[in-house]
């Protein structure tokens, strides 16, 4: 269940958050902005390509994975766009007299698609830079004569690799936290900490600057900086002292909790935001949920509809004695859609009311309907900006601080 007091309490949120999530998420927008500057003073603003790359291979693991698709969703078909996830993972030895484990993470193993040569751009790309199985790829890549580019901390393993492979080395930019609170509780699993949730726009930020570099995007002008003023107007809608009748991020935890959350998507853009939600609602509030793109969601999460989380699959005796029984749990969908330019909307992504007699694709309609039909509640938020990065970027927004409130307020008991 869900503790409504505590997010209306900023100083009980901030106590709770003893790894800085709703501050890292806060940063987001300065994190952009510094990445950018550093990328420039790295060499890609010197940069000149020659030709667009056949393909881009975007390797590395959680955010890394997640900036690799969303690019993908904003590059459109004009240039393949791949995501490298690790393939296998191996044992790494404790150094010296170490009593914690390594982490899982630098153990893990990536490999070259087969198809992958000189015409093609390969971006490793790290929180961390300790992978060795990175440092491995980043050497097949030079053997089959890939361009590289690398997204790791400075002075790391991976960005020492990198120079000896000629890649152009991107920085990452860490978090401007303070030290985490050592008196809190220890990981259930030291070897597999929470990721920080603010590293997919420091991934982000310089893979963007970077293809737009090769043309592989073709974003409005001045969209990459202007993208830290959305997070920024994002973390101001959404700070943890902002009544939850008026934060966007605490009335959508507030509506997901105790239920299973189907998060359907239409378009790609949507798709990316709906995949990251479900991701970052199963890292930071332990909760399960489904992603899938409309059409498709439609088909493969039916039997959901009429199992025993729909809303009337109760087969028992209505009239029982309820009180001393734990609330259902039942399904939530979430529709998440990209509607550039629609008059009148406010700026940012905007609740779209059951009734709304604005254009809807026969697919959206259905969705409704099928909910409808079985009692099932249904919530549609838009992004209305014209510039799918700015959509992108308020509609991640929103969902990242809702699932890291939803996590902060959840009674895990």
């Amino acid at each position: 269940m869900l503790d409504d007091t505590l997010l209306d309490d900023p100083a009980a949120l901030q106590r709770a958050d003893r790894d800085h999530a709703l501050l890292a998420l806060a940063g987001a927008g300065a994190r952009v902005r510094t990445a950018l500057r550093l990328a420039d003073a790295a060499g890609l603003a010197a940069l000149r390509p020659d030709g667009r790359p056949r393909g881009v291979l975007v390797a590395g693991h959680g955010s890394a994975v997640a900036a690799g698709e969303m690019l993908g969703a904003l590059a459109g078909t004009g240039c393949l766009i791949a995501t490298l996830p690790p393939t296998d993972a191996n044992p790494v030895p404790r150094a010296g007299r170490d009593v914690r484990p390594p982490a899982f993470t630098a153990g893990l193993v990536w490999q070259l698609p087969g198809w992958a040569g000189p015409l093609d751009l390969l971006v490793i790309a790290s929180g961390d830079g300790g992978e060795q199985g990175l440092v491995t790829l980043a050497e097949q890549a030079y053997a089959r004569g890939c361009a590289i580019a690398v997204i790791a901390p400075t002075g790391s393993r991976l960005a020492e690799a990198a120079l000896q492979v000629r890649a152009l080395p991107l920085p990452y930019v860490l978090p401007a936290l303070p030290d985490r609170d050592e008196s809190g509780d220890l990981p259930a699993e030291p070897d597999l900490p929470a990721e920080d949730p603010g590293a997919l726009w420091a991934f982000l930020a310089p893979l963007l600057a970077l293809t737009e570099k090769t043309g592989v995007t073709q974003l409005p002008a001045g969209s990459l900086p202007a993208t830290a003023d959305r997070l920024d107007e994002t973390a101001v809608r959404c700070r943890p002292d902002a009544a939850a009748y008026t934060n966007p991020a605490k009335s959508l935890a507030g509506r997901l909790a105790g239920t299973v959350p189907l998060l359907w998507a239409e378009g790609p853009v949507a798709g990316v935001v709906a995949a990251r939600f479900a991701a970052l609602l199963a890292d930071r509030a332990g909760r399960p949920a489904l992603a899938g793109l409309l059409p498709q969601a439609l088909t493969a999460h039916r039997g959901m509809f009429t199992g025993r989380l729909g809303a009337g699959a109760d087969p028992d005796d209505f009239f029982r004695d309820r009180v001393d029984e734990p609330d259902p749990l039942l399904l939530q969908v979430l529709l998440l859609r990209h509607t550039p330019g629609r008059p009148g909307e406010a700026q940012g992504p905007a609740e779209v009311a059951a009734d709304d007699e604005g254009a809807r694709s026969f697919s959206v309609l259905r969705a409704h309907r099928l909910a409808a039909a079985h009692e099932v509640r249904l919530t549609e938020y838009a992004g209305v900006r014209a510039d799918p990065l700015h959509a992108l970027a308020e509609l991640v927004g929103l969902t990242d601080f809702a699932a890291v409130y939803l996590g902060l307020a959840a009674d895990r008991s």
